[in-house]
């Protein structure tokens, strides 16, 4: 590209607004993110994501993103795209229960979505820490595999309250285990292949629960305490949530569901955010960890189709400014492309899938937008979440952080989970409201590893200043966002 006399003032504000971040080491000293001090602000929740799982440059950014958070801003709930009800025995294994071995076995069943080194680090930060970080899963059970996990507390606390709906709940327990897997790709065929007769019995059973919960909720208190019933009936809605998410699931596949019909599982995880919210002290603040197609605010399409409302959406209507994303991604290098297998435990294979070079300009053309790879528009004025901007150039508002090169990665108890690590790791902050280089109350901030690297390089580009070589190279869109298999 010929060099260009004009002066861009976007580029100029990237200029401006860059800080390289190092290493990715979890132990090191974290100084390197004080400009996330800024970007954060005074939010109650903010999100940290991934763009694809299991893949060990992600995990490694996202706990020393929690570690500065907790340590440095005041965090202390890490919500986790994991299970509601399996979330409890992990927080008080992370507040010292049981011994520091038995983390291994409270993870056996689950997938390896990353949880375990932040739970490593909590339960030693929790032990000479005044204030502890505490533990919450927002997820339906099993990963949407088995409404297993969910189920068994319910029964529990019937068991208790309401013993005439012992019959009820005992036979959701049973349909639901001749389907159950490990996670909703496993069990999702074997759904499938349920008598009709059987799925409609499962779901009425559900929701007449669910109704009657809602309805003697006076009468269940008054034989046993709030809370209990409060955990009771999240559990149950987490398991109607994942019931619906295979009536869901189903539909998309065959051709004939409803629009953005998968939403049900976002929109608990959404709640479960906003119910620990309320549950904790006054000031609670949540560090928020889930695939970027969950935590982005704005909805998620494929190929123009309106598939899902996610989570940050829902929790950014409620929140506003008090929500923040932070959506992980790559570049460059290699990512987990996942792919159904009904023959593996959790009912997927991850091939290594290598990342599309892009045309030169490419990076100019999305960041002059202002816009992630959804397309995300500014509310009318008079609509909730619409900020007045004094400034009308583009600000994409974006924070980029670099991974070193790395090889295979292969999951020690599960090698059907692996992948080539990335090369390069990008984290953008979503913000969809945004339409100028204005700092938000000095709360906008960019990073990248070193000039010559993504976001350096897209200025460049925007400037008619790029490098001869072009070192790294951006994710193509049909990557913009994982389709997830696992999670849909």
């Amino acid at each position: 590209m010929p060099a260009s006399s004009r002066r861009d003032p976007f580029a100029d504000w990237l200029r401006g607004h860059a800080v390289p971040l190092t290493h990715l080491d979890p132990e090191a000293p974290l100084d390197d993110l004080e400009p996330l001090r800024d970007l954060v602000g005074e939010a109650r929740v903010v999100a940290v994501g991934e763009n694809s799982h299991f893949i060990t440059e992600f995990s490694a950014m996202r706990l020393r993103i929690l570690r500065f958070l907790a340590e440095r801003c005041g965090f202390t709930v890490l919500a986790f795209e994991y299970g509601f009800s399996e979330g409890f025995p992990l927080d008080a294994w992370a507040q010292g229960e049981g011994a520091d071995d038995e983390l291994a076995a409270r993870l056996s069943t689950a997938i390896p979505v990353g949880v375990d080194e932040p739970l490593r680090w909590m339960r030693g930060y929790n032990a000479v820490a005044a204030e502890p970080v505490r533990f919450a899963g927002i997820g339906i059970p099993a990963a949407g595999g088995s409404l297993l996990p969910a189920l068994a507390p319910v029964a529990n606390y019937l068991r208790q309250v309401d013993p005439e709906t012992l019959p009820m709940i005992q036979e959701a327990i049973r349909i639901a285990g001749s389907f159950a897997g490990a996670s909703a790709a496993s069990a999702a065929p074997a759904w499938t292949r349920l008598a009709a007769a059987a799925q409609d019995a499962l779901s009425a059973i559900l929701m007449r629960l669910l109704m009657r919960f809602r309805a003697v909720e006076l009468l269940y208190l008054s034989r046993a305490d709030r809370p209990s019933y409060d955990i009771a009936l999240r559990c149950l809605e987490a398991a109607c949530s994942a019931d619906y998410g295979f009536r869901a699931m189903a539909g998309l596949y065959a051709g004939t569901g409803l629009t953005a019909d998968t939403s049900a599982r976002d929109v608990f995880m959404a709640e479960s955010v906003l119910w620990h919210l309320e549950r904790h002290r006054p000031g609670t603040r949540i560090v928020l960890a889930a695939h970027n197609a969950h935590i982005q605010k704005t909805p998620v399409s494929f190929n123009g189709q309106l598939t899902g409302l996610p989570l940050g959406q829902h929790v950014h209507n409620c929140l506003g400014d008090d929500y923040v994303a932070l959506a992980l991604t790559s570049p460059a290098g290699y990512t987990a492309d996942m792919r159904p297998d009904e023959d593996t435990r959790f009912g997927l294979r991850h091939r290594e899938h290598r990342v599309a070079a892009t045309r030169a300009g490419q990076h100019r053309g999305r960041l002059r937008r202002g816009r992630t790879r959804a397309q995300h528009r500014r509310p009318p004025p008079g609509a909730r979440g619409h900020r007045p901007r004094p400034h009308p150039d583009p600000d994409p508002e974006r924070l980029r952080a670099h991974a070193r090169p790395g090889g295979v990665r292969r999951h020690p108890q599960h090698p059907d989970l692996h992948c080539r690590r990335h090369r390069n790791l990008t984290a953008t902050h979503h913000d969809p409201t945004s339409a100028g280089p204005v700092p938000r109350g000095q709360r906008d901030a960019t990073h990248t590893s070193r000039p010559g690297t993504p976001i350096v390089q897209a200025a460049q580009e925007i400037a008619g200043t790029e490098p001869a070589e072009r070192r790294v190279n951006d994710m193509p869109e049909s990557q913009a966002t994982d389709c997830k298999e696992s999670d849909r």
